[in-house]
């Protein structure tokens, strides 16, 4: 899933500047203050399961994808609701778009079929035609999950941060960056499932899920999908925002 990052005010660039400088010559010590510390440092107790009543899909049915997609949407906003109360952070919950065109409020969606919009706060899903003819439930469902980490860091200033290290970067330090970004994002993801998963339905097991994310295909923004595969499963295993600071984890496993 791709990410649209735009630009932050002239202000919001000095502040992060100021709090990450020598981010890439230090990037464990800077990074470990990428975001507000209530969520990132919860490394949480037992993990309560979440009700969500997510409906079937019906193959070839827009209506029917855009009732799960929109389920899938009320139960990620009630979960993160929920975590950032814990948290004592203040929380919105992003817009959410669905279309079978591709147009979307920050550009075109491409044929992942779902983007963040991080100045619109805004998640814009396309509804692809592979997914009707087949309509896979796990897949579906993971774009909602996925982009919806992309929110949660948005809120808790990620973002903001990473774009503006981004402008400062280049080459591999620029994709690391991403890597770090996207990773993060799949491990919120895994946090989500920790209490959803059996109400979602995925159809299919926990664990060839994650050896079908293992086996992907590379992406230059995503990373390594073995890396991918790493992140989403700790966030499932720990059920716990603290688990998934990969601002401080060693290169090998975020390149």
């Amino acid at each position: 899933m791709r990410i649209s990052l735009l630009a932050g005010t002239v202000a919001g660039l000095l502040l992060f500047s100021a709090l990450f400088s020598g981010l890439f010559s230090g990037p464990a010590r800077a990074a470990s203050r990428i975001a507000q510390a209530g969520l990132l440092e919860d490394m949480g107790g037992d993990v309560v399961a979440q009700t969500c009543d997510i409906p079937e899909i019906r193959p070839g049915s827009v209506a029917s994808l855009k009732r799960f997609y929109r389920a899938m949407a009320g139960c990620a906003d009630r979960f993160w609701a929920g975590r950032f109360a814990q948290a004592r952070l203040p929380y919105a919950p992003p817009e959410v778009t669905i279309t079978t065109g591709s147009d979307s409020v920050c550009g075109e969606i491409t044929s992942n079929g779902a983007q963040y919009c991080p100045e619109q706060r805004t998640i814009a899903i396309r509804i692809m035609k592979h997914d009707l003819r087949d309509p896979f439930r796990m897949n579906i469902a993971h774009s909602v999950a996925h982009e919806w980490g992309h929110h949660v860091q948005q809120l808790i200033g990620v973002l903001d941060a990473q774009n503006a290290l981004s402008w400062q970067a280049s080459g591999s330090a620029r994709a690391l960056l991403s890597h770090r970004l996207e990773m993060q994002a799949e491990c919120f993801a895994g946090v989500l499932y920790s209490a959803t998963l059996e109400s979602i339905k995925p159809g299919i097991e926990w664990d060839d899920w994650i050896d079908a994310v293992r086996r992907a295909d590379e992406s230059e923004i995503h990373g390594k999908p073995r890396n991918l595969a790493f992140w989403q499963e700790r966030g499932y295993r720990g059920g716990a925002t603290g688990f998934c600071n990969t601002w401080t984890a060693a290169t090998s496993k975020v390149g």
